[in-house]
């Protein structure tokens, strides 16, 4: 028989924590949050989570089964924020690439919980709303369901696997970032043109764009390529 799921406001402590806080699950995710950026993925246990938030560890699982119930909470309180403020326009290529945008800047604000978060599917409510929200707008373009399904597929894996490789990125210690980024100027520019004609060609061009993301580029490429199967709209 399926577990009975019970409302927050029944799950909730009666009593404040020690430090006068009440318990919610936006409150134990925004600590997630903090920790995982603090800490990292190994950071981030029901011991840790409980001295941080004044409480019993055990008091966590009064509002998640488990920490891999927290994990798919901490990825939608992502695309949440993703979300938060977009509103369609009418215009399917700008509000797909200003959703695209929006969640990948979203996980790379908190890299170390995209790296943890960015292959999961939870769905919770606003990874819910995100993926109608993309359907709704590739429909209202005029695309038929099976290549609506299609861009859908390839939009949003693109999205999520850019964020999950910028964000590893961006949660390696900065003196390994800074020796990636260096390797572009100090052995890819000085390779000669005899062994390596073409990379010595772009050497100048590839030290300025290897050290930013790919995923505007990737994006626009993937929605110019949707648009050129499209008729025209509905």
């Amino acid at each position: 028989m399926p577990k009975r799921v019970v409302p927050e406001e029944r799950r909730r402590r009666r009593r404040p924590t020690k430090s006068g806080r009440i318990l919610s699950e936006a409150l134990i995710v925004e600590t997630a949050l903090r920790l995982l950026r603090e800490h990292g993925s190994t950071g981030l246990t029901a011991r840790r989570l409980g001295l941080a938030l004044d409480c019993d560890p055990s008091t966590l699982y009064r509002y998640f089964q488990g920490m891999d119930e927290l994990t798919l909470a901490i990825g939608d309180a992502l695309i949440g924020q993703a979300l938060h403020g977009w509103r369609p326009t009418g215009q399917w290529r700008a509000d797909l690439r200003a959703i695209g945008l929006r969640i990948h800047a979203a996980y790379l604000s908190h890299p170390q919980a995209a790296v943890l978060t960015a292959s999961r599917v939870s769905g919770r409510a606003n990874e819910l709303a995100a993926d109608e929200a993309v359907l709704d707008v590739l429909r209202g373009a005029g695309f038929p369901l099976p290549e609506a399904v299609r861009v859908y597929h390839a939009f949003i894996d693109t999205t999520l696997a850019f964020a999950a490789l910028d964000a590893a990125y961006l949660a390696l210690p900065g003196a390994a970032r800074r020796a990636d980024e260096n390797m572009w100027r100090s052995t890819y520019a000085h390779l000669p043109a005899a062994t390596h004609p073409r990379i010595a060609e772009a050497a100048p061009l590839l030290a300025t764009r290897m050290v930013t993301s790919a995923y505007p580029t990737a994006l626009d490429m993937l929605l110019a390529s949707a648009g050129s199967g499209l008729a025209g709209p509905r």
